[in-house]
């Protein structure tokens, strides 16, 4: 029988502290079957057990040269051990809730292919993009698209040079093609659906 078996828990975690490998390892007989069953009786999920059980175990012996615990040995554990517990069931319960409401969406025809509706929507990021660009070019920009006004008068209104104009309304196409390829892209990764 191993001596260690006999050591009290503070004895065992001031050996930790020095680099003692065994008694690591006898905190780790000690504990880590009572952690996985108690994990595992709120999850029921062995790998996510087994991994929760590996990490804090992992996490003792990295930082056992500055390991202090206000509790006693085991309410640590059990203490780390029910944090990881309820970290994973909220991700869990968030993540439910996430696909419950995209699957609602979809029950109530969220995703409606219909051409009017996908042009609707075009033209709210559209403009959504458009309100997103720097104040001057946003100006010049609605100028020259929505009020129609040539180039020579964008300048002559605003007080700016031709050059700047076509300059300001180039650069607006360009950050509006990006934004809107990747918007573009990103939907289609996200919605297959769509392309059927």
């Amino acid at each position: 029988m191993s001596a260690y078996k006999l050591y009290t828990d503070n004895e065992l975690v001031l050996l930790l502290r020095k680099g003692d490998h065994a008694a690591f390892t006898e905190i780790y007989i000690r504990y880590s079957g009572a952690l996985y069953n108690n994990a595992y009786k709120l999850l029921k999920n062995r790998n996510e057990v087994k991994d929760i059980v590996q990490e804090i175990f992992a996490s003792l012996w990295n930082r056992r040269s500055d390991f202090i615990i206000n509790t006693n040995l085991a309410g640590y554990l059990y203490i780390a051990a029910r944090y990881k517990v309820i970290k994973i069931i909220s991700h869990q319960q968030i993540t439910s809730k996430y696909f419950n409401l995209l699957q609602t969406s979809i029950n109530e025809g969220f995703m409606v292919t219909d051409h009017s509706i996908r042009e609707k929507q075009l033209a709210e990021i559209i403009e959504k993009e458009i309100n997103e660009l720097p104040s001057k070019m946003r100006q010049v920009f609605n100028l020259s698209r929505k009020s129609y006004l040539t180039h020579k008068e964008i300048a002559k209104t605003l007080d700016l040079s031709e050059c700047t104009v076509k300059k300001q309304v180039n650069n607006a196409l360009k950050i509006l093609r990006i934004k809107l390829e990747i918007f573009h892209y990103l939907f289609i990764i996200s919605f297959p659906i769509f392309l059927l």
